[in-house]
């Protein structure tokens, strides 16, 4: 029960690699809200397992399109939960397809969700957070290798995270706090199933033929909310099977 006694929110929890980061941290003993856009359902059944298992669950329904909407997120799981200590940046989408197809409202949607959402989530944490603060955002394998076309809004948003995480680790690395990306690759969610449709070409830039768990994700996750992970920040930690070997 590494982390009895902490309070975490997951920003985007109740789906694929935030659900599976979520119930992670409470295996280890933290208290955990997490965020939802839409999937009310999944969000109170989360809720039920994780009450079951004895673990303060806060599901609160903010859709990261809406700063005033994250930075209520973060207030209210400071306020009901008694704090915070860690932060996982984790809410996404995955636009796709020609750049000349792109409208202004998916540019948006998609800069609001992985960059502007990351900066007011992590600048509202940090007025909870002490020595032994942990900031966490969910970053893209394409933030450092492009292999082919049609990603080139959504490699830029997650590139993005980049320069954030390395700025704000220098800003409060005096205060014991640590700033970190993880990177996955192709991973197993129903926003890229391993029998999608692009599987094949997928396996074939990678060094291990096989698609991620969830569960891997979120266990690179829960090493860098821990203490062993103290000296770690302002990096990026690679879940993508040799993508970007």
């Amino acid at each position: 029960m590494e982390f009895k006694g902490k309070v975490a929110l997951v920003t985007g929890g109740t789906r694929g690699i935030g659900a599976a980061i979520v119930r992670r941290l409470a295996q280890k003993g933290a208290d955990v809200a997490y965020t939802y856009a839409k999937s009310e359902q999944a969000a109170k059944e989360l809720a039920r397992e994780l009450g079951a298992s004895g673990i303060k669950a806060l599901a609160i329904k903010a859709d990261s399109r809406d700063p005033l909407a994250v930075r209520a997120a973060v207030q209210r799981t400071a306020s009901e939960l008694g704090g915070l200590d860690i932060l996982v940046n984790s809410a996404g989408v995955f636009p796709s397809g020609p750049i000349e197809e792109a409208t202004l409202e998916e540019i948006n949607d998609t800069l609001a969700i992985h960059a502007r959402a990351v900066f007011v989530a992590s600048q509202a944490a940090l007025a909870h957070m002490g020595a032994g603060g942990r900031i966490i955002s969910i970053g893209s394998c394409f933030a450092q290798r492009v292999p082919y076309g049609g990603v080139t809004l959504y490699a830029m948003s997650k590139s993005a995270l980049i320069g954030f995480t390395k700025g704000l680790a220098r800003e409060v690395g005096a205060r014991g706090i640590t700033v970190n990306i993880v990177d996955p690759g192709s991973t197993d969610t129903d926003m890229n199933p391993a029998d999608g449709p692009t599987v094949s070409a997928e396996l074939e830039l990678m060094a291990v033929k096989r698609y991620a768990e969830p569960e891997e994700i979120a266990a690179a996750v829960g090493y860098l909310a821990g203490a062993e992970s103290r000296f770690i920040t302002g990096a990026s930690l690679a879940i993508d099977g040799g993508f970007t070997a």
